[in-house]
């Protein structure tokens, strides 16, 4: 006899397979059409194997596994436990963490770790990242607090880091991937094929070929072109058409030049689509990165109504997807603003859809990635000219720093005067000095901070670079042999916040 699960605690099921929303009180149970393997959890949900009666998937390995395992042995349970308690353990314990070395710290005892470890390395100098899953943690908190109908697809290219992807793996998120690399990275890491979205509109045919091997079965488009490649190398494939939003927002990263179809393109788009036989499942934009003016995102989602609409009309089978795009910052005030705009958007355009028939979810990277992330860099060099203080660090704009240039970033710096002075190495109250900091290379270009205020430092001294987790080591390159790829990273985990927010 089959059971039947009644899962409290889930919000939603985000597998490709299924395509199905699982809602409070709705039942799962064998004799459905789909078999997911997993069901994200967040902090309003939790880990769940779906599994025949004869056959077990190994039940999920964090501190609730033997609950889990008992309970999916019983005719009939309620699972109706909270995650709160499991974070912390659910992601040391994540793929691409565990086994490594994770050091639990106090939130205030990130400079006291920088220290100890610089003691460690004396002799090398080299420059070292601190990724703290706390901090992650943290950020999925806040997600889920604040667009929590919006399930995160996380945007593979921001930052790629095994522990990175493993830990939001681990916390329910499910994966942006732009490339054959990116899905390889993903799936290396034991996520299910059906939690990836290949997020790239114009693909290379050999990745749309490994894509289909791998089963992975959704993907954008924004041309005539790509129907026609992916008809013939991956027909089974459900699209998401990518539509030019109507505003960018003033974004700092506008996309708009690049991807999306304009609105003159959509029927066409759709047409070719119904004419190839492939299944358009939905709408994707993505209003750029940094965005200034956060009612951007309300146009963007009114434009894809329209494009559900006109799918409609053209006697397509109903649309179910919406994907609203990334460029969301943890810094400043701009995700609560655009979590207020989004939320009441999708209420207005898709209040009959919701919550059963229509998937929203999004693409951040930087969300996650950009403040769980610390560079520690050795001052390998000092020049004096009157007033002005020069250093040079051992990276730079060829490395992490690139983000200065492509992301229009603007880094800050924070003194660590070990060397010179272990006796106050924060330089607490010490005069400060106009300066400019150097990356290593031989390249004028290699320069990461100009009029910036630091302490007397001297050679052997370190700077420190928080918020360096987005778009940082994983566009930089190995230029003058200054070696990008080969920047270690420490793994800490320090308490998480809640995140609770009045949006």
């Amino acid at each position: 006899m089959d059971r039947e699960i009644r899962v409290h605690c889930i919000t939603r099921c985000i597998t490709r397979q299924s395509k199905y929303g699982v809602h409070s009180n709705e039942h799962l149970n064998h004799t459905t059409p789909f078999k997911p393997s997993f069901i994200p959890f967040g902090r309003d949900e939790m880990a769940l194997y779906v599994v025949s009666p004869t056959s077990y998937i190994n039940p999920p390995r964090n501190i609730f596994s033997s609950t889990l395992s008992h309970l999916l042995r019983l005719p009939i349970k309620t699972i109706s436990m909270g995650i709160d308690s499991a974070d912390a353990q659910t992601v040391v314990c994540a793929p691409g963490v565990k086994g490594d070395k994770v050091t639990r710290l106090s939130r205030e005892g990130l400079t006291d770790f920088i220290l100890s470890n610089i003691s460690k390395t004396q002799e090398l100098k080299d420059p070292f990242y601190v990724l703290d899953l706390g901090t992650v943690v943290s950020h999925m908190n806040k997600w889920t607090q604040s667009l929590h109908n919006v399930h995160p697809f996380y945007a593979v290219k921001c930052n790629p880091h095994p522990a990175l992807l493993g830990a939001l793996a681990a916390l329910g998120a499910s994966f942006d991937c732009a490339s054959m690399a990116e899905i390889e990275a993903v799936l290396a890491l034991k996520v299910p094929a059906g939690r990836i979205v290949f997020a790239n509109p114009c693909k290379p045919e050999a990745h749309i070929k490994y894509a289909a091997s791998a089963g992975v079965n959704l993907t954008t488009f924004d041309s005539v072109e790509e129907v026609e490649k992916i008809k013939r190398w991956h027909p089974e494939c459900a699209l998401l058409l990518r539509i030019k939003p109507p505003d960018d927002g003033e974004a700092r990263c506008p996309l708009g030049p690049k991807y999306g179809a304009l609105p003159e393109e959509v029927v066409p788009l759709l047409q070719a689509a119904q004419a190839a036989r492939l299944t358009v499942a939905g709408v994707s934009f993505h209003v750029g990165s940094g965005v200034a003016n956060t009612s951007a995102y309300r146009g963007a989602i009114a434009a894809a109504r329209a494009v559900f609409d006109t799918a409609t009309r053209l006697g397509m089978p109903r649309m179910h997807i919406l994907n609203i795009g990334g460029g969301f910052s943890v810094v400043g005030s701009q995700f609560d603003e655009a979590a207020v705009t989004i939320n009441a958007a999708i209420n207005t355009y898709f209040d009959e859809e919701l919550p059963a028939r229509l998937e929203v979810i999004s693409e951040p990277g930087r969300f996650f990635a950009e403040t769980s992330f610390t560079l520690v860099t050795n001052i390998i060099g000092k020049r004096v000219r009157g007033n002005l203080r020069e250093y040079w660090i051992n990276d730079g704009i060829y490395g992490s720093m690139n983000c200065i240039l492509y992301d229009h970033a603007t880094v800050t710096a924070t003194p660590l005067a070990c060397t010179s002075n272990a006796a106050n190495p924060t330089c607490l109250g010490a005069k400060t000095y106009r300066s400019t900091v150097f990356g290593p290379t031989c390249d004028a270009l290699d320069t990461v901070l100009t009029e910036y205020q630091l302490p007397e430092m001297q050679v052997n001294d370190w700077l420190v670079f928080p918020d360096m987790g987005a778009y940082t080591a994983a566009a930089g390159s190995n230029f003058n042999g200054f070696k990008t790829s080969t920047i270690p990273t420490h793994i800490v985990i320090t308490p998480a916040t809640t995140g609770k927010q009045n949006v």
